[in-house]
């Protein structure tokens, strides 16, 4: 007779199981999942993802997401879910500059045209180039879906953002390794701030525009303190979802299968619906005070040309550490997907 097995998942364990008997097929599978970011409607398509894993699986698997670094600051999640600390995880790849070094790459401003773009092609991407899954293998990750961001705009108090000239010596929010370039090369500051701190440091003058969404800026309410949007800047791809390698281990592989497929049908949702997500926040910020102005082309393209080639600089600075050939291949890539 089967003895009945229980396993919970503590702060370092992976996964907790609790199973009425010892088949794989009879196991209950409670996985956490660490999200940097707060609970807004923005996150529909991950809590859409979770319920159809609990559906498919009839209840065997349930995901439960902790919001606004409850588990965990952004900059800390590679590493717990690493080491098996928590289940699941949301990365921002730019917060790992020193560690994704390859996925940083699609979060380089000025390199895609459009978020949908970005999107598709960080999914050939890691089809067909195995460097982005072998580089969250060796931290203990496995890669499930991408999040798409929409088109980056400025936020600020001050409705002078439309400029090259106007953005000289301002407070921009910034983050990782690549964006800040770009805020230097016309002379701005870039600030690092994490999402959460954004208002705030709106609020309080700490930064003189945010550089985020749509979809974030409706969904933080950075209207309430800094009604003047002006953009669109650059788009990048978002956050990567991903499982720990420890807990994807420990799960049966109907189950690795079903997550599978059901991260496939979340990045697609993701976007398709991003074109109509993000105009739909700008009309309800709009609603509430808000006020968008149009960067004109003629700016961003003063912009490109005061700006480094941040690609090509990622590419010279994986050089020097012995990883120029995988790094050019990648860059080649990028570039090529973009120019299709």
């Amino acid at each position: 007779m089967n003895k009945s097995l229980t396993f919970v998942l503590g702060a370092v364990t992976a996964l907790g199981v609790m199973g009425a008997g010892s088949d794989a097929s009879a196991q209950e599978f409670k996985l956490r999942y660490a999200h940097y970011l707060a609970d807004t409607p923005f996150l529909q398509v991950e809590r859409d993802f979770a319920a159809a894993v609990a559906a498919r699986t009839d209840g065997r698997v349930s995901i439960e997401i902790t919001y606004a670094g409850g588990l965990g600051a952004g900059p800390e999640l590679l590493q717990l879910a690493g080491r098996g600390a928590v289940d699941m995880a949301a990365l921002v790849p730019g917060y790992f500059a020193d560690q994704l070094i390859f996925w940083r790459t699609f979060q380089i401003p000025f390199v895609f045209k459009t978020p949908k773009q970005a999107l598709e092609i960080s999914f050939d991407a890691v089809d067909d180039l195995p460097v982005f899954s072998e580089e969250l293998a060796t931290y203990g990750v496995k890669y499930l879906f991408h999040q798409p961001l929409g088109d980056y705009y400025f936020t600020g108090k001050d409705p002078n953002c439309d400029t090259v000239e106007g953005l000289k010596g301002k407070k921009l929010r910034s983050f990782g390794a690549d964006i800040p370039k770009l805020m230097t090369g016309i002379g701005a500051v870039p600030v690092t701030v994490p999402v959460p701190e954004v208002y705030e440091a709106l609020q309080r003058d700490a930064i003189d525009y945010s550089t985020i969404n749509r979809g974030n800026i409706l969904a933080n309410k950075f209207y309430e303190v800094a009604p003047n949007n002006c953009g669109p800047v650059f788009a990048i791809a978002g956050h990567i979802v991903v499982i720990g390698e420890r807990t994807w281990a420990r799960l049966p592989e109907d189950i690795q299968t079903i997550m599978i497929e059901e991260a496939r049908k979340a990045g697609e949702a993701y976007m398709a619906a991003i074109d109509s997500a993000e105009n739909d926040a700008q009309a309800k910020i709009e609603e509430l005070g808000g006020t968008f102005k149009p960067i004109p082309q003629a700016e961003l393209d003063k912009w490109r040309a005061m700006a480094p080639d941040v690609l090509q600089e990622w590419v010279v600075g994986m050089e020097a550490n012995g990883k120029g050939k995988e790094a050019a291949e990648v860059a080649a890539y990028l570039r090529a997907k973009v120019a299709e």
